[in-house]
């Protein structure tokens, strides 16, 4: 299976790159926000400090592409350069002096950890927030007398996969160090040579924000995110850990590459829950679905063979242990099936999917509860967890409905009628165990009391609530976990994390309170970008609950703020939550063969109670499959000064989709009220009229305008 895997991989790698090329998101305003390097090779953009005054001359001269020499003029001298946004790779500079140089480099995604002592952690956390240290460099000198120039190159080993900052110190002792040219030429996204070649985009103006353009910033920010763990083959961290005051990043990360993984500086392995959330993301920006297709390819060739358990981690981490992460790997099967279209390879991949599916259903008490009881304890990080959960059972739920969905592609009927009718016994199942009617949400077990922030946004987005009451009272329970900088899960009291956070959107959206999902948005991904603790260009993996960096640092990291990763897939949520939702873009069959455009435009309020003026009037984007593009642009006209969604007057949605396609137009709900007249013109031609909601319409592909007009 591996062998095969591999050979499989490298024969498409081609066709891959050749699809990427042909990227046709169009331009226009929102290009300004990809924050995406123009070449492979960039430069510092300023500098950020210095030791001291007089300690550096001419210190700019390392800004931007300048064959213009800096000099530390003592041993101990250092320079902290800015490049402006994270960045990941190898340095190289030109040293000039006739002798032997010695000088030390470190690395930092935060400011706050801006040192000529230390980079931020990578290997391992350690309470003193230095175990990486510094690279230490010693050049010989030139070998040719002729000149005194020696051009020096970063070891691969010492990859640096995410920072922002770079402080060179002078280890000179009685002589000055002069530099010039300092550049990083970028690791990520290898198989890609115009990285800013997107083939989605999404653009609106925020009017819920003082920067107008937070939402599509937040947009690009988590596509950028993704590219940056989008990374070579054999650049993973090397397990066992470097030894303390040192990294190593050259470890091989799976079958083949390029890979993604689940951050920039670390862990830089594949996680397949973190998958969950940036896969989708990155589908909707870039469909640059290779490094999935390989990830997912590591997870199975990583099977156990007699249980059928796939491991939580790809290596050379490779954890076990962990059914929710078992069941990731399925639904991210699921994922990129849907987006790629690629039949040939679920079938490669068929046998193993299959008995991973039959390794969870060994574990379902169906002479009892009907519960699946988790034994595979590991997870997302949080808290207790195991047993008859209703977190794993939520998950579980989505990969039946989903294997039900990928056996009826392949034409294997029965299969998908059997895992339809278990996902159905386990939803009635689930309600029966996990609701608390009281509460208006689900519990954590069948004997707790608390109620936990991601099975509840699994319950909604999943779809394993029984009626949108439910899924209105879940919405509403989760903002009781909601401070000033987003929701506190009681599964992981102190913190804020993006990656349930992500899924916690798309369930308030699921719920009808496009406000909410807004509102969420604006406190957690509004704090990551705008924060001067952080890189202000890709999003954080977590923080505390007042916004502090020590993520997790009573669960596993060891009090250790340097560790948080800085650029993490799993909390680029709002990137396709924003083109699903917001913009109402998506594909319900492979490679959207058949789509559905569902725009949302502002029903419910947020958690202050403001109503639709805190949402766009109007949205626009698109994505592409191999089949062609699709886009999308929407925009309403209100009457009156309260703007709810009562008074929305008119709605206007082109579309345009690939020819031969099909897809379904769905009128937002709450357009009007139930006494008004709502009508539809579908290319200048009116098609219905009726008093409140109206029925979705069918449309072919190619480009058609619909009109709602209300009164």
């Amino acid at each position: 299976m591996l062998s095969t895997m591999v050979s499989y991989s490298q024969f498409h790698f081609l066709l891959w790159s050749i699809v990427l090329c042909s990227a046709v998101a169009p331009s226009g305003p929102w290009d300004k926000f990809n924050l995406a390097p123009k070449s492979k090779t960039v430069y510092p953009t300023a500098i950020h400090s210095t030791s001291g005054s007089g300690d550096v001359t001419d210190a700019n001269a390392l800004v931007e592409d300048t064959e213009k020499s800096a000099s530390l003029k003592k041993n101990g001298t250092w320079v902290a350069l800015d490049f402006g946004v994270e960045v990941g790779g190898l340095i190289s500079l030109n040293v000039h002096s006739s002798s032997s140089s010695s000088f030390s480099l470190s690395f930092t995604e935060s400011p706050l950890f801006i040192r000529p002592t230390a980079s931020d952690d990578s290997s391992y956390p350690s309470e003193n927030t230095t175990y990486d240290g510094v690279l230490r460099v010693s050049i010989p000198g030139p070998t040719s007398p002729a000149t005194s120039l020696t051009h020096w190159i970063q070891p691969a080993s010492s990859l640096r996969g995410g920072f922002r900052y770079l402080t060179i110190v002078s280890n000179n002792p009685e002589s000055a160090l002069s530099i010039s040219n300092v550049s990083c030429s970028i690791s990520f996204m290898p198989h890609v040579d115009d990285m800013r070649a997107y083939a989605g985009y999404f653009y609106t103006e925020d009017p819920g924000m003082e920067d107008k353009d937070f939402l599509t910033k937040v947009w690009y920010a988590g596509a950028y995110t993704v590219q940056t763990n989008t990374v070579p083959l054999d650049t993973g961290r090397q397990v066992p850990f470097a030894a303390a005051g040192s990294w190593a990043n050259d470890a091989t990360l799976g079958v083949a590459g390029p890979i993604i993984v689940d951050g920039a500086k670390r862990d830089r392995a594949v996680w397949p829950g973190d998958m969950g959330i940036a896969v989708p993301a990155q589908f909707v920006s870039t469909n640059d679905l290779l490094p999935t297709r390989n990830a997912l390819s590591t997870m199975f060739a990583a099977q156990n063979t007699k249980t059928g358990a796939l491991p939580e981690s790809g290596p050379p981490l490779s954890q076990q242990g962990s059914d929710t992460y078992h069941m990731w790997t399925l639904i991210g099967t699921y994922n990129y099936f849907m987006y790629s279209g690629d039949v040939e390879w679920l079938q490669n991949v068929w046998t193993n999917y299959t008995k991973a599916v039959a390794f969870l259903e060994a574990k379902v008490d169906y002479n009892g509860t009907g519960l699946m009881d988790i034994t595979g304890l590991r997870d997302w990080a949080r808290q207790a967890g195991g047993g008859f959960s209703s977190e794993g059972n939520a998950i579980l739920y989505k990969v039946l409905t989903t294997a039900s969905s990928l056996s009826s592609y392949l034409n294997q009927t029965t299969l998908s009628s059997t895992y339809e009718r278990n996902a159905t016994a386990l939803k009635q199942h689930f309600n029966d165990a996990f609701w608390v009617e009281d509460l208006g949400m689900y519990r954590d077990n069948t004997t707790a009391t608390l109620c936990p922030q991601d099975a509840n946004s699994f319950a909604v987005l999943f779809n394993v609530t029984m009626n949108d009451s439910q899924k209105s009272r879940v919405s509403e329970g989760l903002t009781k976990f909601w401070n000033d900088l987003g929701s506190v899960p009681p599964e992981l009291p102190d913190t804020i994390s993006p990656f349930i956070s992500g899924f916690e959107i798309q369930a308030h959206f699921e719920a009808g309170n496009d406000l909410r999902a807004l509102d969420l948005i604006r406190r957690t991904w509004g704090y990551m970008l705008y924060t001067n603790v952080s890189v202000q260009s890709t999003l954080l993996e977590g923080f505390t609950a007042n916004g502090s960096l020590a993520y997790r640092y009573y669960r596993g990291y060891n009090n250790d703020p340097a560790y948080t990763s800085h650029a993490h897939g799993w909390s680029s949520g709002p990137t396709s939550a924003l083109t699903f939702y917001v913009l109402g873009l998506s594909v319900t069959s492979p490679q959207g063969k058949t789509w559905r455009v569902a725009p949302h435009i502002g029903a419910g309020t947020d958690a202050g109670g403001a109503g639709s003026a805190e949402f766009p009037d109007k949205v626009e984007g698109g994505f592409e499959t191999g089949l062609g593009w699709f886009g999308v642009m929407w925009s309403v006209k209100r009457s009156g000064t309260s703007r709810d969604g009562g008074n929305i007057q008119k709605l206007t949605i082109d579309i345009d989709t690939p020819p031969g396609t099909e897809g379904t137009v769905v009128i937002p709900g709450g357009l009007g009220n139930t006494t008004a007249t709502v009508s539809v013109e579908v290319d200048g031609v009116r098609k219905a009229a009726a008093h409140g909601a109206m029925e979705d319409i069918l449309l072919g592909g190619g480009k058609h305008t619909v009109v709602v007009l209300h009164g």
